[in-house]
């Protein structure tokens, strides 16, 4: 995977029926960092990933490259060897593969009218590797599970092999183990290969543990944007998400622990006394 690719996004707004959804979303992304976009549900963070990958389009802003000062300017092909996502939603083909899903990600790199494709191979591999799919690479989609589903997907998004890689709740139907071993490869996809990842999360610790940056949404709009112990703010996050919210740090590790805190007066079923005898 190029390293050296970084995105800048100016004045993005995003409107539907005439409803605001994304407004004025300014930032820049580098080259080998992991920013996350975090927010209550229908704060467009997802709307905002689909405008940057050009699947939606803005009602004012652009999306500036490294060599390319406006991705409008790209054919679709070229555009895909460059920027990639794996979004929130995709549908199950039936009667296909782990492996031809990956397959599907090297289809921006095929060239002539056999689609010849001489890296595809390796991609592909590596990919399924990665994943920790490699057993499971001729096994059809219908027989996964849903955590495995995700990970097929995740690896076809690596097999693209872009420079910059958006990934919309990536840890979805995950497991423990899988949570952390993928949170592990995209901050390894940053640092050892300097790929520009930009991944919504739903999990703030988890957005504190593998983000350079943070950016907070509300409404559409960025209310903070920093490293994570500065946007993750207590007092932000408790007006944005509308519940009390805790922000401490483990003095030796120096790790975030984020918890939204429970309504005084709420018992725990532990709590709660015996019913009666009849």
């Amino acid at each position: 995977m190029s390293g050296d690719w970084s995105l800048r996004a100016s004045g993005i707004s995003v409107r539907f029926d005439d409803a605001d959804i994304v407004t004025d979303a300014s930032f820049d992304l580098e080259p080998g960092t992991v920013t996350a976009f975090v927010g209550p549900n229908g704060s467009g963070k997802s709307t905002l990933l689909r405008a940057l990958c050009r699947l939606l389009t803005p009602a004012a802003g652009s999306v500036a490259l490294t060599d390319v000062p406006d991705t409008r300017a790209l054919s679709a092909r070229d555009f895909a060897t460059r920027v990639g996502l794996l979004a929130q939603q995709r549908p199950t083909p039936a009667g296909i593969t782990v492996r031809d899903i990956v397959e599907f990600g090297r289809h921006p790199h095929r060239s002539g009218w056999r689609g010849v494709d001489p890296d595809g191979a390796a991609a592909i591999d590596r990919a399924l590797h990665l994943t920790g799919l490699t057993d499971l690479a001729e096994t059809s989609l219908e027989t996964l599970s849903g955590g495995q589903l995700q990970r097929a997907w995740f690896a076809g998004a690596l097999a693209q092999d872009t420079g910059v890689l958006f990934l919309d709740e990536p840890t979805n139907h995950l497991d423990l183990r899988y949570q952390v071993e993928i949170l592990d490869l995209i901050n390894e996809l940053a640092v050892r290969h300097g790929v520009t990842v930009g991944v919504v999360l739903h999990d703030l610790n988890h957005a504190a543990d593998v983000a350079d940056r943070v950016l907070v949404l509300e409404a559409g709009r960025i209310v903070a944007d920093g490293p994570p112990a500065q946007a993750l703010d207590a007092d932000l996050l408790g007006a944005v998400y509308g519940i009390p919210i805790t922000v401490t740090r483990d003095p030796d590790t120096d790790v975030l622990d984020i918890r939204a805190r429970r309504s005084a007066g709420r018992s725990h079923r532990a709590d709660l006394p015996a019913e009666r005898s009849a």
